[in-house]
């Protein structure tokens, strides 16, 4: 599988990583089903944006994509995002130029007068396929050289860039210059993966005219099909509105972080809806999220922390078995994320009834968490380890001297300060003063570790804690 990664001009916002946790959804249901997947996605280092920043800035393009490329692989980190095997442009320049001088043998590609090489499409006649649009009557001979462009019509497109004064370019067989964004695709996925592979994955403003343009220049070297299968997720819009900076309503991963959301949060409400389906992003819809994600660790914890008498008994062991069944025909469905989450949340549901109504036994609990545990394969929100992700955005917000630093952000990663051991020493201490009747100094310690980021609940099981 090749997915198409991120071209590292800026920072990742929530509608890229909609598109980046719906390949790692699929990732991660592929192995579940047993599959062995070779998985590579690219990191576009060089292309128009790139070009023109780091010149604006008078940096290297190396220089300028380092820090966005760091900052994207950590954000998809805190994101539980499963790193493919990267592969990065600039890494691969001179098979892109030798990929072009044989389009050129093969008179799919020629020289222009500036030095840049062009696809001639009218040579191609399927161009079109994959996006379904009927380009018959195009003007042959056109050509754009932007890597990316919105029209309907096609043009000859760029398959490498002649040198401009100020800009970067590399040397090659077919001169110097640069390749075209739409280029460098096809020879990292051929080159890892070989001329016809399984399965190609993005976003779907990339099947025109990116995916289109690396499916006309890949056939028409290879003479094979290029990739088999197509997954393309749509992107999301914000409170309904197409998401743009001149809105108000465009959000990096970062910025929600930095007001407190918890990056697990974000990932479940990222995959709540089908990939082909339009996500309504909203604030409900994230405090929604955020709420569904506890209740499911809250489930586990009481599961994995409740006092249960000996036994078993076959209605849960039927419930068990039935979640996992429904979690394996929702996602089968297409992955059908909402039908899995359906799936899980009927079983918390009534297991908790259950165990209200004392009917849990110890021999229920394992069927229960392997069934969180199948759910948990795909959706990897389970591990309450939110904070010790967040503390790296909160150090680049200190360090970029942002004022949008929330306090339940500090709260969440103060919280890490403390170990495991060291909450569980001052729980035991609590609970030992409340058998004692000591209720100041039970309150002293809940009031201790509350201001440490650390939230105390008392039940009727005992008391439980987790971290902000």
């Amino acid at each position: 599988m090749y997915a198409c990664g991120p071209t590292v001009y800026d920072y990742g916002h929530i509608g890229n990583f909609r598109t980046f946790v719906a390949v790692d959804v699929l990732h991660r249901f592929l192995r579940q089903s047993g599959y062995k997947l070779h998985y590579v996605m690219n990191i576009t280092d060089v292309d128009d944006k790139i070009i023109r920043n780091s010149a604006r800035d008078g940096v290297s393009v190396k220089q300028y994509t380092a820090k966005y490329e760091k900052a994207f692989l950590e954000d998809a980190a805190a994101l539980n995002i499963e790193e493919a095997q990267l592969v990065r442009a600039t890494d691969h320049i001179p098979e892109m130029a030798e990929f072009v001088a044989k389009l050129q043998e093969k008179d799919f590609a020629y020289r222009a007068e500036d030095g840049s090489y062009y696809f001639r499409i009218a040579k191609f006649p399927s161009y079109g396929k994959l996006s379904k649009r009927d380009f018959a009557g195009m003007q042959d001979g056109a050509r754009i050289d932007v890597d990316e462009y919105e029209k309907d019509s096609a043009r000859d497109f760029a398959l490498w860039k002649a040198p401009k004064p100020g800009e970067a370019s590399w040397d090659s067989v077919i001169g110097p210059g640069r390749p075209g964004w739409h280029i460098e695709c096809s020879v990292m996925s051929m080159e890892e993966l070989g001329e016809t592979f399984d399965l190609h994955a993005g976003g779907e403003d990339l099947i025109f005219p990116h995916h289109e343009n690396e499916i006309a220049q890949s056939e028409a070297l290879t003479g094979k099909p290029f990739a088999h299968f197509w997954f393309h997720a749509r992107f999301l819009l914000v409170e309904g509105e197409k998401m743009s900076k001149s809105q108000g309503n465009f959000f990096t991963l970062r910025d929600l972080v930095l007001k407190g959301y918890k990056p697990s949060s974000i990932r479940f409400l990222l995959a709540s809806i089908p990939y082909r389906h339009q996500l309504n992003f909203t604030w409900d819809g994230l405090q929604q999220a955020a709420a569904s994600v506890e209740r499911l660790r809250n489930f586990r914890q009481r599961l994995t922390g409740g006092q249960f008498s000996d036994g078993s008994g076959e209605i849960i062991a039927r419930l068990a078995q039935e979640t996992k069944d429904r979690l394996r025909a929702g996602l089968e469905d297409d992955l059908n994320t909402a039908q899995a989450q359906a799936a899980i949340f009927d079983m918390v549901r009534t297991a908790n009834a259950a165990i209200d109504a004392g009917q849990i036994k110890k021999g229920d609990v394992p069927p229960l968490l392997a069934a969180l545990e199948q759910f948990d394969e795909i959706f990897a929100v389970l591990k309450d380890d939110d904070a010790a992700k967040m503390k790296s955005i909160l150090e680049w917000a200190k360090s970029e001297g942002r004022e949008d630093i929330s306090k339940d952000l500090i709260d969440a990663v103060a919280a890490q300060q403390l170990s495991n051991a060291d909450v569980e020493k001052r729980i035991a201490e609590m609970e030992a003063a409340r058998k004692s009747k000591d209720f100041r100094a039970s309150d002293a310690i809940r009031a201790e570790l509350t201001s440490a980021g650390i939230i105390v609940e008392i039940t009727k099981d005992g008391i439980r804690w987790r971290r902000k």
